[in-house]
């Protein structure tokens, strides 16, 4: 057990009393009275509030930008961000406006249109990220090519079209092609539906209702008509000339859509389209026909370059018919031959011919030059100018009265009255230049077709040599087939010449009839003048010795008048062919119709005008006056002496 314990040994140890000395020893410090030991460090928390500071600053810069971010979303920039949203969301597509019908003067449908489907596609509904394959736009093609009968390259090409969500695949298809679509796209939906690995590649194809121009005639009137183009506008005639009335307004429809399928309860915006205009025209189908079909025969048979037949309304300018052939058919315009496309009867510019000697012999009585039964001796052959003239056969001299030298169509006769309108020549030159531009040659007819020729009619002080003795005659100018038949029709209304009218109104959507502009008049010749010409046109058809005898229609008095010119060539600017024609009006003495026939370049059989057009003339003239069921007046005609003893 241990025992007590042992004091400290004096100097050893710390515990000692007494300082240590000795070497190595540090010597002890005094004690001092104002030595304090030193502060012990307290660690103290650093105070919270700069950096609740700093944290509260940033929340708050921070909530303000939400803040005025959301300001600018919502208010500022709201209307563009909506914008942008219905921009994806709605889709805005046009309603095709109903095209107006044209009939003819008794409400017969001529142009209709009818419904369609114009079959459209959303290209991005034929990418990979939709369908998850990377040729749906060229399944999509195969499927559609054959039905819509296009080229499947030209479809894929246009599914694949980048940024817009609408193309148009094909026009104005017929309902039963939708249907063979929307049928497809439904077998496609089912058979998806039953196996997972099957993609509908139609479920992008859509369709939009649209309208079909169609023409019951077929090419009845088709110069006249015209057609409408792919993009549903006018090309030519009628259609084309009366585009604005006739296409009405489109409207719009606004629908919001999801996976290219209309959001029923989304509700959707409507402008309803303005239908166009129906539109009347003069032309009287059956009249029409009638024309058409005797110049189609005619060309056929003379195997001739073209023909035109013009039947118009004596009293009222009105046109009752306006044919011409070749034709073609608007409603298959693939097929039609380029150079039928128009209306002949007033684009083409020709030389007249004898049927223009009307208006020299009208100056000639209204200037009183001479009278029906004025001598002129006819030579057989008569030097004027610089060319040595002659009739259409070679005849001894021949004693003729001015009524005779209509009635055997003489040059050189005519050549001879109008050479008594002026002391000299260059002033019945001028003379006779007047008488023409009142019988509106040299001017547009005022019926404002697309494309028609006014003509070519030099001023008189520029008539060459020639032309100062031919243009009595009918050569040395040109004129359409509407002006020549113009000229009758003056005639036939008492000297008074009536515009030519195309068009009697334009029926709107509620039915409301708008009848077209009256058409402008002038007096030409006097009533005397008119009427003494009327009955030197008898004689053409009516005496033996006339021209026009094939035109003869039993029971009625027919006025006219034969023609044979010289043709130009338009290929070649050189005289080649002949224009055939014959014009006329009945009945003679209370004229209710005008018909005009000419023939371009009749290469087979006869080419004079009074054997190929005088039949037509017939033809047409009988079947216009029993549709507008005009009588014979019963008067017995003038017969004016055609020639004298000398």
């Amino acid at each position: 057990m241990p025992g007590p314990a042992r004091p400290a040994r004096p100097g050893s140890g710390s515990g000692s009393g007494r300082p240590r000395t000795g070497p190595g020893s540090r010597p002890a410090r005094r004690p001092n009275s104002t030595w304090r030991p030193p502060p012990v460090r307290v660690l103290r928390l650093g105070s919270p509030r700069p950096r609740l500071r700093m944290v509260a600053l940033t929340l708050t810069l921070v909530m303000l930008v939400f803040v005025l971010r959301l300001l600018q979303v919502q208010a500022v920039d709201a209307s563009a961000y909506a914008a942008k949203a219905d921009e994806n969301r709605y889709v805005v597509h046009t309603i095709a406006a109903e095209r107006g019908g044209i009939t003819d003067r008794n409400g017969v449908a001529l142009a209709a249109s009818v419904d369609a489907e114009d079959i459209t596609a959303d290209p991005t509904m034929f990418t990979r990220e939709q369908l998850k394959i990377g040729d749906g736009p060229e399944r999509a093609a195969a499927l559609l090519a054959p039905i819509l009968g296009q080229d499947q390259a030209q479809l894929a090409r246009k599914l694949r079209t980048q940024n817009t969500r609408y193309v148009l695949l094909a026009r104005r298809q017929t309902p039963q092609v939708w249907k063979q679509i929307k049928d497809l796209k439904a077998a496609l939906t089912k058979k998806g539906q039953a196996d997972r690995t099957t993609v509908n590649v139609l479920a992008g194809v859509f369709s939009s209702p649209s309208s079909k121009r169609v023409y019951p005639g077929g090419d009845l009137a088709a110069g006249i008509l015209g057609w409408v183009n792919a993009d549903g506008k006018g090309g030519g005639g009628i259609e084309q000339q009366l585009e604005q009335q006739l296409s009405g307004k489109p409207g719009k429809v606004r629908y919001a859509q999801s996976g290219g399928r209309e959001v029923p309860t989304a509700g959707s915006d409507e402008t309803p389209a303005v239908p166009g205009a129906d539109v009347e025209l003069t032309i009287d189908r059956d009249i029409q026909w009638a024309a058409q079909n005797a110049i189609t025969e005619q060309v056929r048979k003379s195997q001739a370059d073209r023909g035109y037949v013009i039947v118009q309304d004596t009293r009222t300018g009105e046109i009752l018919a306006m044919a011409d052939s070749p034709g073609f058919d608007p409603n298959d315009l693939a097929h039609a031959d380029p150079a039928a496309l128009g209306n002949a009867a007033v684009q083409d510019a020709y030389e007249p011919g004898s049927t223009a000697k009307v208006m020299s012999m009208a100056a000639v009585l209204e200037e009183h030059a001479a009278t029906p039964l004025t001598h002129v001796v006819v030579p057989n052959r008569l030097h004027r100018g610089d060319r040595l003239f002659q009739d259409d056969v070679d005849h001894d001299t021949w004693y003729l009265t001015l009524n005779g030298v209509l009635a055997k169509s003489s040059n050189i006769g005519t050549i001879l009255a109008t050479g008594q309108l002026g002391k000299t020549q260059p002033e019945a030159n001028k003379v006779l230049y007047s008488y023409l531009r009142k019988f509106g040659i040299g001017s547009y007819t005022g019926i404002g077709f697309p494309g028609e020729t006014k003509g070519i009619l030099a001023p008189a002080d520029k008539w060459s040599t020639s032309q100062q003795y031919t243009i009595p005659f009918g050569q040395g100018f040109s004129i359409n087939a509407l002006q020549a038949a113009s000229i009758y029709s003056t005639i036939a209304n008492g000297g008074v010449r009536i515009e030519p009218s195309l068009v009697r109104g334009t029926k709107d959507a509620e039915g409301r009839f708008t009848p077209a502009p009256k058409p402008a008049k002038s007096r030409v010749v006097s009533a005397k003048t008119a009427r003494q010409v009327a009955q030197m046109l008898e004689s053409v058809v009516d005496d033996e010795q006339g021209t026009g005898l094939k035109a003869r229609i039993p029971g009625y008095r027919v006025a006219g008048k034969t023609g044979t010119a010289n043709r130009v060539d338009p290929a070649t600017g050189r005289y080649r062919g002949y224009t055939s024609s014959f014009a006329g009006f009945a009945p003679a003495d209370n004229p209710r119709v005008t018909v005009y026939c000419a023939i371009q370049n009749a290469t087979k059989g006869s080419y004079f005008g009074g054997q190929i057009c005088g039949p037509i003339y017939k033809q047409v003239m009988e079947f216009a006056l029993k549709t507008l069921q005009v009588p014979p007046t019963g008067a017995r005609p003038a017969n004016l002496p055609v020639d004298f003893k000398p």
